[in-house]
Protein backbone atom coordinates (compact mmCIF):
# COMPACT_ATOMS: atom_id res chain seq x y z
CA UNK A 1 0.00 0.00 0.00
CA UNK A 2 1.50 3.63 -1.12
CA UNK A 3 1.24 6.42 1.37
CA UNK A 4 1.85 9.90 0.80
CA UNK A 5 3.29 12.73 3.05
CA UNK A 6 4.97 15.59 3.53
CA UNK A 7 8.65 15.33 5.28
CA UNK A 8 10.39 18.15 5.76
CA UNK A 9 14.65 18.70 5.20
CA UNK A 10 17.19 20.83 6.20
CA UNK A 11 20.05 20.76 3.79
CA UNK A 12 23.36 22.64 2.54
CA UNK A 13 23.80 23.59 -0.74
CA UNK A 14 27.45 25.41 -1.60
CA UNK A 15 27.14 28.34 -3.79
CA UNK A 16 29.78 28.77 -6.59
CA UNK A 17 31.66 31.53 -5.17
CA UNK A 18 31.96 29.01 -2.08
CA UNK A 19 33.19 25.59 -3.57
CA UNK A 20 35.65 28.24 -5.87
CA UNK A 21 37.12 29.25 -2.33
CA UNK A 22 37.34 26.39 -1.30
CA UNK A 23 39.53 24.85 -4.44
CA UNK A 24 41.40 27.84 -4.31
CA UNK A 25 42.67 27.81 -0.27
CA UNK A 26 43.80 24.37 -0.86
CA UNK A 27 45.75 25.41 -3.76
CA UNK A 28 49.66 26.74 -2.77
CA UNK A 29 51.46 29.83 -4.46
CA UNK A 30 53.09 28.20 -7.25
CA UNK A 31 50.33 26.77 -8.88
CA UNK A 32 47.76 29.68 -8.57
CA UNK A 33 49.23 31.30 -11.40
CA UNK A 34 48.11 28.26 -13.28
CA UNK A 35 44.69 27.93 -11.78
CA UNK A 36 44.47 31.80 -12.68
CA UNK A 37 45.32 31.20 -16.25
CA UNK A 38 43.28 28.09 -16.41
CA UNK A 39 40.19 30.18 -15.19
CA UNK A 40 41.16 32.93 -18.18
CA UNK A 41 41.30 30.93 -20.94
CA UNK A 42 38.31 28.45 -20.04
CA UNK A 43 36.40 31.84 -20.39
CA UNK A 44 35.82 32.65 -23.55
CA UNK A 45 34.33 36.37 -23.11
CA UNK A 46 37.23 37.39 -21.38
CA UNK A 47 40.00 39.35 -22.08
CA UNK A 48 43.13 37.22 -22.83
CA UNK A 49 45.24 39.19 -23.91
CA UNK A 50 48.20 39.87 -21.39
CA UNK A 51 48.56 44.37 -21.49
CA UNK A 52 52.39 44.21 -22.23
CA UNK A 53 51.13 42.44 -26.01
CA UNK A 54 48.49 45.40 -26.18
CA UNK A 55 49.31 48.04 -28.97
CA UNK A 56 48.13 51.39 -28.36
CA UNK A 57 46.36 51.77 -31.13
CA UNK A 58 43.12 54.65 -30.90
CA UNK A 59 41.61 53.63 -33.88
CA UNK A 60 42.49 49.19 -32.84
CA UNK A 61 38.41 48.76 -31.09
CA UNK A 62 39.01 48.35 -27.58
CA UNK A 63 37.75 45.26 -25.00
CA UNK A 64 35.45 46.66 -22.42
CA UNK A 65 36.25 47.00 -18.49
CA UNK A 66 34.07 45.10 -16.40
CA UNK A 67 32.59 48.41 -14.53
CA UNK A 68 31.40 49.58 -18.01
CA UNK A 69 29.02 46.72 -18.34
CA UNK A 70 25.57 47.66 -16.83
CA UNK A 71 22.32 45.43 -16.35
CA UNK A 72 18.78 45.52 -15.30
CA UNK A 73 20.18 44.75 -11.62
CA UNK A 74 22.16 48.09 -10.90
CA UNK A 75 26.52 48.65 -11.58
CA UNK A 76 28.78 45.70 -11.23
CA UNK A 77 31.47 46.57 -9.04
CA UNK A 78 34.76 46.62 -10.70
CA UNK A 79 37.75 44.63 -10.19
CA UNK A 80 40.70 47.17 -10.93
CA UNK A 81 43.84 44.23 -10.67
CA UNK A 82 46.23 43.25 -13.24
CA UNK A 83 46.31 39.71 -14.62
CA UNK A 84 50.11 38.43 -14.74
CA UNK A 85 50.45 34.62 -15.03
CA UNK A 86 54.50 34.26 -14.42
CA UNK A 87 54.05 36.44 -11.55
CA UNK A 88 55.77 40.11 -10.94
CA UNK A 89 56.91 40.11 -7.13
CA UNK A 90 59.87 42.01 -6.43
CA UNK A 91 61.80 38.87 -4.57
CA UNK A 92 63.46 36.87 -7.01
CA UNK A 93 63.28 33.65 -5.21
CA UNK A 94 59.71 33.14 -5.99
CA UNK A 95 60.75 32.10 -9.74
CA UNK A 96 59.20 28.59 -9.23
CA UNK A 97 60.66 26.41 -11.97
CA UNK A 98 64.67 25.34 -11.87
CA UNK A 99 65.78 23.09 -14.57
CA UNK A 100 68.49 20.44 -14.50
CA UNK A 101 69.78 18.47 -17.18
CA UNK A 102 67.91 15.16 -17.81
CA UNK A 103 69.18 12.06 -16.22
CA UNK A 104 67.74 9.53 -18.95
CA UNK A 105 69.40 12.34 -21.40
CA UNK A 106 73.05 12.19 -20.02
CA UNK A 107 73.04 8.25 -20.43
CA UNK A 108 71.85 8.31 -23.43
CA UNK A 109 74.45 10.94 -24.52
CA UNK A 110 76.80 8.49 -23.40
CA UNK A 111 75.51 5.88 -25.52
CA UNK A 112 75.89 7.47 -28.32
CA UNK A 113 79.63 7.53 -28.19
CA UNK A 114 79.56 3.26 -28.03
CA UNK A 115 80.66 1.60 -31.24
CA UNK A 116 77.14 -0.32 -30.96
CA UNK A 117 74.88 -2.31 -33.77
CA UNK A 118 71.20 -0.37 -34.42
CA UNK A 119 69.60 -3.29 -32.46
CA UNK A 120 72.23 -3.17 -29.99
CA UNK A 121 71.37 0.32 -29.14
CA UNK A 122 68.18 -0.22 -29.24
CA UNK A 123 68.22 -3.09 -26.57
CA UNK A 124 70.51 -0.44 -24.15
CA UNK A 125 68.13 2.73 -25.08
CA UNK A 126 65.27 0.17 -23.43
CA UNK A 127 67.67 -0.75 -20.32
CA UNK A 128 68.36 2.92 -20.14
CA UNK A 129 64.52 4.13 -20.21
CA UNK A 130 63.67 0.87 -17.68
CA UNK A 131 66.47 2.60 -14.34
CA UNK A 132 64.18 4.31 -11.96
CA UNK A 133 64.60 7.47 -10.46
CA UNK A 134 67.26 6.35 -7.87
CA UNK A 135 69.46 5.04 -11.08
CA UNK A 136 68.55 1.04 -10.41
CA UNK A 137 67.49 -1.49 -12.43
CA UNK A 138 65.40 -3.43 -10.40
CA UNK A 139 63.51 -6.10 -12.33
CA UNK A 140 65.36 -8.78 -13.30
CA UNK A 141 66.49 -10.11 -16.51
CA UNK A 142 64.62 -12.39 -18.10
CA UNK A 143 61.48 -10.29 -17.32
CA UNK A 144 63.81 -7.30 -19.32
CA UNK A 145 63.81 -9.58 -22.11
CA UNK A 146 60.21 -10.66 -22.31
CA UNK A 147 59.38 -6.46 -21.77
CA UNK A 148 61.63 -5.92 -24.71
CA UNK A 149 59.82 -8.68 -26.78
CA UNK A 150 56.35 -7.19 -25.42
CA UNK A 151 56.26 -3.75 -25.50
CA UNK A 152 59.06 -2.44 -28.10
CA UNK A 153 58.89 -5.53 -30.69
CA UNK A 154 62.43 -6.45 -29.79
CA UNK A 155 64.16 -9.94 -30.24
CA UNK A 156 66.89 -10.18 -27.23
CA UNK A 157 68.24 -12.46 -24.35
CA UNK A 158 69.46 -12.99 -21.80
CA UNK A 159 72.79 -13.29 -22.47
CA UNK A 160 72.74 -9.84 -24.60
CA UNK A 161 70.83 -7.81 -22.00
CA UNK A 162 73.53 -8.55 -19.42
CA UNK A 163 76.56 -7.24 -21.49
CA UNK A 164 74.88 -4.47 -22.79
CA UNK A 165 73.47 -3.59 -19.00
CA UNK A 166 77.80 -3.91 -18.07
CA UNK A 167 78.69 -1.22 -20.58
CA UNK A 168 75.83 1.27 -18.92
CA UNK A 169 77.51 0.43 -15.55
CA UNK A 170 80.32 1.82 -16.94
CA UNK A 171 78.66 5.18 -17.39
CA UNK A 172 78.44 8.17 -14.84
CA UNK A 173 77.42 8.72 -12.46
CA UNK A 174 79.37 5.75 -10.92
CA UNK A 175 76.97 2.86 -9.72
CA UNK A 176 74.12 4.04 -12.30
CA UNK A 177 72.54 0.35 -13.52
CA UNK A 178 73.13 -1.43 -10.28
CA UNK A 179 70.11 -4.37 -9.23
CA UNK A 180 70.48 -3.46 -5.83
CA UNK A 181 72.39 -1.89 -3.54
CA UNK A 182 75.83 -4.00 -3.14
CA UNK A 183 76.28 -4.25 -6.67
CA UNK A 184 76.10 -0.07 -6.63
CA UNK A 185 78.55 0.30 -3.93
CA UNK A 186 81.39 -2.13 -5.39
CA UNK A 187 80.69 -0.42 -8.97
CA UNK A 188 82.03 2.89 -7.65
CA UNK A 189 84.78 1.33 -5.44
CA UNK A 190 85.78 -0.38 -9.17
CA UNK A 191 86.89 3.12 -9.77
CA UNK A 192 88.98 3.75 -7.14
CA UNK A 193 92.57 3.73 -7.04
CA UNK A 194 93.53 0.18 -5.52
CA UNK A 195 94.63 1.45 -2.14
CA UNK A 196 94.56 -1.26 0.80
CA UNK A 197 91.05 0.77 2.31
CA UNK A 198 89.62 -0.05 -1.26
CA UNK A 199 90.61 -3.52 -1.26
CA UNK A 200 88.91 -4.18 1.91
CA UNK A 201 86.19 -2.15 1.33
CA UNK A 202 85.25 -4.48 -1.56
CA UNK A 203 85.90 -7.81 -0.20
CA UNK A 204 83.22 -6.82 2.66
CA UNK A 205 80.71 -5.42 0.38
CA UNK A 206 81.56 -8.52 -1.87
CA UNK A 207 81.93 -11.67 1.02
CA UNK A 208 80.56 -10.27 4.30
CA UNK A 209 77.75 -7.78 3.88
CA UNK A 210 75.15 -9.12 5.57
CA UNK A 211 77.61 -8.68 8.55
CA UNK A 212 78.17 -5.00 7.23
CA UNK A 213 75.08 -4.38 6.97
CA UNK A 214 73.75 -5.98 10.43
CA UNK A 215 77.32 -3.87 12.16
CA UNK A 216 78.74 -7.29 13.09
CA UNK A 217 82.11 -5.33 12.89
CA UNK A 218 83.97 -8.00 15.57
CA UNK A 219 82.83 -10.80 13.47
CA UNK A 220 84.41 -9.23 10.24
CA UNK A 221 87.90 -8.18 12.06
CA UNK A 222 88.19 -12.11 13.31
CA UNK A 223 87.29 -13.34 9.79
CA UNK A 224 89.35 -10.84 7.63
CA UNK A 225 92.27 -10.65 10.38
CA UNK A 226 91.77 -7.06 10.49
CA UNK A 227 92.68 -4.31 13.01
CA UNK A 228 90.17 -1.77 14.37
CA UNK A 229 91.41 1.17 12.30
CA UNK A 230 92.20 -1.09 8.81
CA UNK A 231 88.08 -1.74 9.41
CA UNK A 232 87.20 1.89 10.16
CA UNK A 233 88.87 3.10 7.43
CA UNK A 234 87.59 0.53 4.97
CA UNK A 235 84.05 1.54 6.37
CA UNK A 236 85.05 5.70 6.06
CA UNK A 237 85.49 4.46 2.02
CA UNK A 238 82.36 2.71 1.92
CA UNK A 239 80.15 5.51 4.00
CA UNK A 240 81.92 7.90 1.41
CA UNK A 241 79.46 6.43 -1.63
CA UNK A 242 76.75 7.79 -3.51
CA UNK A 243 73.47 5.44 -3.07
CA UNK A 244 71.74 6.82 -5.38
CA UNK A 245 73.54 7.56 -8.44
CA UNK A 246 70.76 8.73 -10.18
CA UNK A 247 69.65 11.28 -7.46
CA UNK A 248 72.64 13.60 -8.77
CA UNK A 249 70.63 14.01 -12.19
CA UNK A 250 67.22 15.27 -12.00
CA UNK A 251 64.73 14.92 -14.83
CA UNK A 252 63.70 18.52 -16.32
CA UNK A 253 60.72 19.70 -14.67
CA UNK A 254 60.67 16.84 -12.53
CA UNK A 255 58.98 17.82 -8.98
CA UNK A 256 62.18 17.09 -7.75
CA UNK A 257 63.85 19.94 -9.72
CA UNK A 258 61.16 22.56 -8.55
CA UNK A 259 62.22 24.88 -5.82
CA UNK A 260 59.71 25.49 -2.75
CA UNK A 261 57.83 28.89 -3.40
CA UNK A 262 56.91 30.39 0.20
CA UNK A 263 52.88 30.74 0.47
CA UNK A 264 54.27 33.51 3.66
CA UNK A 265 57.16 35.27 5.04
CA UNK A 266 58.27 36.07 8.67
CA UNK A 267 60.64 38.71 9.69
CA UNK A 268 61.53 40.65 13.07
CA UNK A 269 60.39 44.05 13.25
CA UNK A 270 62.65 46.82 14.29
CA UNK A 271 60.47 46.46 17.67
CA UNK A 272 61.93 42.48 17.68
CA UNK A 273 58.52 41.36 16.89
CA UNK A 274 57.51 38.98 14.46
CA UNK A 275 55.86 40.43 11.24
CA UNK A 276 53.89 38.65 8.67
CA UNK A 277 53.38 39.25 5.05
CA UNK A 278 52.55 37.32 2.29
CA UNK A 279 53.75 37.37 -1.07
CA UNK A 280 52.01 39.93 -3.80
CA UNK A 281 49.84 37.93 -5.77
CA UNK A 282 48.38 39.84 -9.12
CA UNK A 283 44.71 39.25 -9.43
CA UNK A 284 43.58 39.50 -12.86
CA UNK A 285 40.82 42.46 -14.04
CA UNK A 286 37.65 40.99 -15.20
CA UNK A 287 37.52 42.31 -18.88
CA UNK A 288 35.39 41.53 -21.41
CA UNK A 289 35.77 41.10 -24.88
CA UNK A 290 34.23 44.03 -27.23
CA UNK A 291 31.86 41.48 -29.31
CA UNK A 292 30.59 40.30 -25.85
CA UNK A 293 30.18 43.47 -24.84
CA UNK A 294 27.59 44.72 -27.53
CA UNK A 295 25.43 41.50 -27.16
CA UNK A 296 24.73 42.22 -23.47
CA UNK A 297 24.21 46.12 -24.46
CA UNK A 298 21.69 45.19 -27.94
CA UNK A 299 20.04 42.60 -25.37
CA UNK A 300 18.45 45.53 -23.51
CA UNK A 301 16.30 46.95 -26.20
CA UNK A 302 16.05 43.73 -28.32
CA UNK A 303 13.18 41.44 -28.55
CA UNK A 304 14.90 38.60 -30.21
CA UNK A 305 14.85 35.36 -27.85
CA UNK A 306 17.85 34.08 -28.90
CA UNK A 307 19.55 37.67 -28.37
CA UNK A 308 18.08 37.40 -24.79
CA UNK A 309 19.86 33.99 -24.42
CA UNK A 310 23.29 35.03 -25.72
CA UNK A 311 23.07 37.78 -23.08
CA UNK A 312 22.21 34.99 -20.09
CA UNK A 313 25.37 33.29 -21.37
CA UNK A 314 27.54 35.84 -20.95
CA UNK A 315 26.08 37.47 -18.18
CA UNK A 316 26.97 33.69 -16.44
CA UNK A 317 30.42 33.47 -17.65
CA UNK A 318 31.04 36.95 -16.44
CA UNK A 319 29.33 36.39 -12.69
CA UNK A 320 31.88 33.33 -12.73
CA UNK A 321 34.88 35.93 -13.83
CA UNK A 322 34.01 37.60 -10.29
CA UNK A 323 33.33 34.91 -8.23
CA UNK A 324 36.95 33.49 -8.68
CA UNK A 325 38.34 36.94 -8.28
CA UNK A 326 36.44 37.54 -5.11
CA UNK A 327 38.04 33.63 -4.18
CA UNK A 328 40.95 34.81 -4.79
CA UNK A 329 40.55 37.69 -2.56
CA UNK A 330 38.96 35.65 0.26
CA UNK A 331 41.66 32.84 -0.25
CA UNK A 332 44.31 35.77 1.04
CA UNK A 333 42.17 36.95 3.57
CA UNK A 334 41.62 33.35 5.14
CA UNK A 335 45.35 32.45 4.65
CA UNK A 336 46.48 35.14 6.33
CA UNK A 337 43.91 35.08 9.46
CA UNK A 338 44.78 31.43 9.87
CA UNK A 339 49.16 31.99 9.72
CA UNK A 340 48.71 34.79 11.78
CA UNK A 341 46.73 32.88 14.57
CA UNK A 342 49.95 30.29 13.85
CA UNK A 343 51.85 33.06 14.55
CA UNK A 344 50.35 34.60 17.79
CA UNK A 345 50.11 30.98 19.33
CA UNK A 346 53.67 29.88 18.36
CA UNK A 347 55.05 33.73 19.29
CA UNK A 348 57.77 32.89 21.18
CA UNK A 349 59.22 30.23 19.16
CA UNK A 350 59.23 32.22 15.80
CA UNK A 351 61.18 34.90 17.68
CA UNK A 352 64.32 32.71 17.24
CA UNK A 353 63.29 28.96 15.98
CA UNK A 354 63.78 27.40 19.53
CA UNK A 355 62.16 23.76 18.79
CA UNK A 356 61.98 23.55 22.79
CA UNK A 357 59.56 26.75 22.55
CA UNK A 358 57.12 25.02 19.84
CA UNK A 359 53.72 24.62 21.95
CA UNK A 360 51.34 21.47 21.56
CA UNK A 361 49.32 23.30 19.13
CA UNK A 362 46.28 20.95 17.16
CA UNK A 363 44.03 22.13 13.68
CA UNK A 364 40.79 22.73 16.56
CA UNK A 365 43.25 25.14 18.56
CA UNK A 366 43.77 27.89 15.56
CA UNK A 367 39.90 27.11 14.96
CA UNK A 368 38.69 28.51 17.85
CA UNK A 369 41.54 31.48 17.75
CA UNK A 370 39.89 32.65 14.29
CA UNK A 371 36.29 31.01 14.06
CA UNK A 372 36.70 29.03 10.69
CA UNK A 373 36.02 25.63 10.82
CA UNK A 374 38.59 23.01 11.32
CA UNK A 375 38.64 21.54 7.98
CA UNK A 376 38.98 25.08 6.34
CA UNK A 377 42.26 25.18 8.95
CA UNK A 378 43.43 22.00 7.64
CA UNK A 379 43.27 23.05 4.10
CA UNK A 380 45.17 26.53 4.47
CA UNK A 381 47.77 23.90 6.17
CA UNK A 382 47.91 21.40 3.85
CA UNK A 383 50.76 22.41 1.28
CA UNK A 384 51.62 25.41 2.13
CA UNK A 385 55.16 27.18 3.73
CA UNK A 386 56.59 29.99 5.43
CA UNK A 387 59.91 31.44 5.02
CA UNK A 388 61.65 32.56 8.68
CA UNK A 389 64.68 34.08 9.35
CA UNK A 390 65.40 31.18 10.78
CA UNK A 391 64.21 28.56 7.59
CA UNK A 392 61.86 27.55 5.57
CA UNK A 393 59.00 24.92 7.16
CA UNK A 394 55.70 23.91 5.98
CA UNK A 395 53.07 24.66 8.23
CA UNK A 396 51.96 21.06 9.32
CA UNK A 397 55.34 21.48 11.00
CA UNK A 398 53.90 23.90 13.94
CA UNK A 399 51.05 21.37 14.75
CA UNK A 400 51.97 18.43 17.27
CA UNK A 401 50.17 16.79 20.01
CA UNK A 402 50.88 17.19 23.88
CA UNK A 403 52.03 15.35 26.99
CA UNK A 404 53.25 16.45 30.33
CA UNK A 405 56.19 16.41 32.30
CA UNK A 406 57.11 15.44 35.20
CA UNK A 407 56.63 19.03 36.93
CA UNK A 408 52.79 18.62 35.43
CA UNK A 409 53.38 21.08 32.36
CA UNK A 410 52.06 20.27 29.18
CA UNK A 411 54.99 19.99 26.49
CA UNK A 412 55.30 19.27 22.33
CA UNK A 413 55.67 15.89 21.22
CA UNK A 414 58.26 17.90 19.18
CA UNK A 415 59.91 19.30 22.35
CA UNK A 416 60.08 15.46 23.10
CA UNK A 417 61.51 14.29 20.03
CA UNK A 418 64.06 16.91 19.91
CA UNK A 419 66.36 16.00 23.51
CA UNK A 420 64.86 12.43 22.03
CA UNK A 421 67.61 13.36 19.01
CA UNK A 422 70.25 14.99 21.04
CA UNK A 423 71.05 12.27 23.44
CA UNK A 424 71.14 9.99 20.66
CA UNK A 425 73.89 12.38 19.56
CA UNK A 426 75.97 12.38 22.33
CA UNK A 427 75.53 8.92 23.18
CA UNK A 428 78.83 6.83 22.92
CA UNK A 429 78.50 5.03 19.68
CA UNK A 430 80.66 2.25 20.82
CA UNK A 431 78.11 1.02 23.01
CA UNK A 432 74.73 3.18 21.85
CA UNK A 433 71.56 3.65 24.54
CA UNK A 434 68.74 0.43 23.88
CA UNK A 435 64.91 2.26 24.24
CA UNK A 436 65.20 1.03 27.88
CA UNK A 437 68.14 3.07 28.71
CA UNK A 438 66.53 6.19 26.67
CA UNK A 439 63.46 5.93 29.12
CA UNK A 440 65.99 6.67 31.82
CA UNK A 441 68.20 9.56 30.30
CA UNK A 442 64.43 11.48 29.16
CA UNK A 443 63.67 10.51 33.23
CA UNK A 444 66.00 12.46 33.91
CA UNK A 445 65.35 15.35 31.93
CA UNK A 446 62.25 15.60 33.21
CA UNK A 447 60.34 13.47 30.63
CA UNK A 448 58.54 10.58 32.07
CA UNK A 449 57.36 8.36 28.71
CA UNK A 450 57.17 5.06 27.93
CA UNK A 451 59.26 2.44 26.23
CA UNK A 452 57.23 1.93 23.54
CA UNK A 453 56.95 5.82 22.98
CA UNK A 454 60.54 6.00 22.47
CA UNK A 455 60.62 3.60 20.44
CA UNK A 456 57.80 5.29 17.90
CA UNK A 457 59.46 8.74 18.29
CA UNK A 458 62.55 7.05 17.41
CA UNK A 459 60.86 5.29 14.56
CA UNK A 460 59.73 8.71 13.24
CA UNK A 461 62.89 10.43 13.77
CA UNK A 462 64.24 7.72 11.38
CA UNK A 463 66.81 6.42 14.26
CA UNK A 464 67.89 3.22 13.98
CA UNK A 465 68.11 0.21 17.17
CA UNK A 466 71.18 0.70 19.10
CA UNK A 467 72.83 -2.02 17.46
CA UNK A 468 72.56 -0.49 13.80
CA UNK A 469 73.79 2.82 15.39
CA UNK A 470 77.06 1.31 16.93
CA UNK A 471 80.30 2.81 15.06
CA UNK A 472 84.13 2.00 15.72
Amino acid sequence: MLKQGLEIKQTQKLSPLQITTIKLIETPIQELAQAVKNEWDNNPVLDDEHPSDKKDDEDQPKDVSIEEIKDDRGDIPAYKLKVNNWGKDARPEYDTFSVKESFTGSLLEQLGFRNLSPHEYEVAAFLIGSLDGDGYLRRDIESVVDDLAFRANISSDEEEVLRLLKIIQEFEPAGVGARDLRECLLLQLKGCARTEDVVNAETILRDYYQDFTGKHFQRIMSRMSLSKEELRAALAKIVRLNPSPGGQIDDSYSDQAQQIVPDFVLDIDPGGEPRLSMPRFPLPEVKIKRKYAEILEEAKTSKDPKAKEAAVFVKQKIDSAKWFVEALRQRHNTLMTTMQAIVDFQHDYFLDGDETKLKPMVLKDIAEKTGFDISTVSRVVSSKYIETHFGIFPLKYFFSEGLENQDGEEVSTRELKKVLQQSIDNEDKDNPLTDDQLVSVLESKGYKVARRTVAKYRDQLGIPTARLRKEL
